[in-house]
């Protein structure tokens, strides 16, 4: 997996680990593949702006990646609470239903025009 990550890095893509901290995603995956890109699954999102462990767990993987030059994306942002917790720690970017909920092609090119104007 590591070498035909690389070669796609070659190429120019730009790799994103996803789901970052559940299932097979660890710590070792940070050093091993070519990722630009560090997606927080939402598990430590969740309640981050008012439970200490919480919190805690979800400064350091955003400092983590930010000190291994990572990009990092937080999913399943829900509250302006937990948007604003996570932007102190640093992170790039935010997605989740505190921006819009999951939308079809045709309504998400429809939400994007409006917002354009």
């Amino acid at each position: 997996a590591a070498d035909t990550l690389q070669l796609l890095k070659n190429l120019g893509l730009h790799l994103a680990l996803d789901d970052f901290g559940t299932g097979y995603s660890s710590l070792t995956h940070l050093r091993r593949f070519p990722i630009d890109e560090l997606k927080i699954d939402r598990s430590f999102v969740t309640g981050c702006d008012n439970d200490i462990q919480t919190g805690v767990l979800t400064g350091a993987i955003i400092a983590l990646a930010l000190r291994l030059g990572l990009r990092v994306v937080v999913e399943g942002v829900e509250s302006q609470a937990e948007q604003n917790f996570v932007s102190i720690q640093g992170a790039t970017a935010c997605q989740g239903y505190l921006f819009a909920k999951p939308l079809a092609a045709d309504v998400f090119a429809a939400f994007l025009s409006a917002g354009a104007r």
